[in-house]
C-alpha cells in the first residue's frame, strides 16, 4: 500500500513557538548498549516488525516493550527501564513532565493522527439526539482535544471557545446538545453500546472492531495549531543527543516499509511529519509553561 506520507513542516511551523531549549547534554550511557528498549502501546501494529527489521539492517538491535495503556511508558522511561518510548504527542508528554517533575524530551517526530468520534447508534453527528451521552478519554491532554472535536461537531459549547487545557467543567451545559462522560482511554470503545457516541484513540479503534472510515467526526491534522498533537519519540533529557536514537528516528521517518506499516495501521488516516527537533522542544516548553500556569 503506498504511504500517505505528507510533510506538514511549513504549515506546522506557523504554530506559535517559544524560544528553544538549551542544547541537551551529550549522549547518554545507553549509547553503545547492545539493545535499545522502546516502549510502545500496540506492539502488534504493522510498522513495528518493519522497524525492527530496518533497525537490524542498520546494525541496531531493538526490543519493543508493549504496554496496555498510556499511563505506563513514561514512568518506565523515567526510571530507566526503557531507552525510548513512542506512543504520545507533545501535550501528553508536557502533562506528564509537569505532574511528575520529569524531564523527558522529544528526539523526533512520527505522525499526527486525527482524533475521531464513533457511534454504533447514529450514522451522522446531526442524527445524535438532544440529551444523549458521549464518552471521551479521561487523560487531560486527550480529554481537552476530544472536547474540541465535539465542539467542532456542534455537540457541545465550551466557555471562551476552548483550549488544549479545557475540561468538562468548561462545557456550557445549557448551550450543549449532549452530555459528556470521561472514561479511561481504552474503555471509550467498549462503552459504545451504552452511549450515543465515543471519542476513540486510534490505538483502540480496530481492536473494537471498527474502521477509521467509521468516524462520524474528527479534527484536522493540517491545522497550524496541530503541532502540540504531533506524536514523538521521547528520551530522557540527558540522552537526547544519543546518535543511535537519532538514527532510529531517521529510519522510522524514511524507511518505506515502516511508512507503509504506519499507513496500514491507521488506514491512511495518519500523516507522517518531519518536524525539527528544536521546534518539538520549543513546543513542549511552551505547553509545559502553560500547564504550570493552569495549575
Amino acid at each position: 500500500m503506498p504511504s500517505t506520507r505528507t510533510k506538514l513542516i511549513a504549515a506546522l511551523a506557523a504554530a506559535p513557538l517559544v524560544i528553544g531549549l538549551a542544547a541537551c547534554s551529550s549522549a547518554g550511557a545507553a549509547e553503545g548498549d547492545d539493545v535499545v528498549r522502546i516502549g510502545v502501546v500496540g506492539k502488534s501494529d504493522p510498522q513495528w516488525p518493519a522497524f525492527e527489521a530496518a533497525a537490524a539492517e542498520a546494525g541496531i538491535e531493538i526490543e519493543l516493550v508493549d504496554f496496555a495503556d498510556y499511563a505506563q511508558p513514561n514512568p518506565a522511561l523515567t526510571e530507566g527501564e526503557l531507552d525510548l518510548n513512542q506512543f504520545q504527542h507533545i501535550v501528553y508528554l508536557a502533562d506528564y513532565n509537569v505532574s511528575a517533575d520529569a524531564d523527558l524530551t522529544p528526539v523526533g517526530s512520527t505522525q499526527i493522527y486525527p482524533l475521531g468520534l464513533y457511534s454504533t447508534k447514529y450514522e451522522s453527528v446531526e442524527d445524535i439526539e438532544e440529551g444523549e451521552t458521549v464518552a471521551i478519554p479521561d487523560d487531560p491532554s486527550n480529554l481537552a482535544r476530544a472536547l474540541l472535536v465535539l465542539q467542532s461537531a456542534g455537540l457541545i459549547e465550551l466557555e471562551d471557545g476552548g483550549s488544549i487545557f479545557s475540561t468538562v467543567d468548561d462545557i456550557d451545559q445549557a448551550a450543549s446538545k449532549v452530555k459528556v462522560t470521561p472514561l479511561e482511554a481504552s474503555l471509550t470503545a467498549t462503552s459504545l453500546p451504552d452511549v450515543a457516541a465515543a471519542i476513540i484513540n486510534n490505538d483502540f479503534v480496530e481492536d473494537a472492531g471498527l474502521s477509521f472510515e467509521d468516524a462520524i467526526a474528527k479534527d484536522d491534522p493540517a491545522d497550524p495549531n496541530a503541532l502540540p498533537y504531533v506524536n514523538i519519540f521521547a528520551a530522557r533529557a540527558d540522552e537526547a543527543d544519543n546518535e543511535t536514537y537519532r538514527k532510529l528516528v531517521e529510519i522510522f521517518q524514511t524507511d518505506a516499509a515502516v511508512q507503509a506499516g504506519l499507513d496500514e495501521a491507521s488506514a491512511g488516516t495518519g500523516v507522517s511529519v518531519e518536524i525539527p527537533v528544536a521546534d518539538l522542544k520549543s513546543s513542549l516548553a511552551e505547553v509545559e509553561d502553560d500547564t504550570r500556569a493552569q495549575g
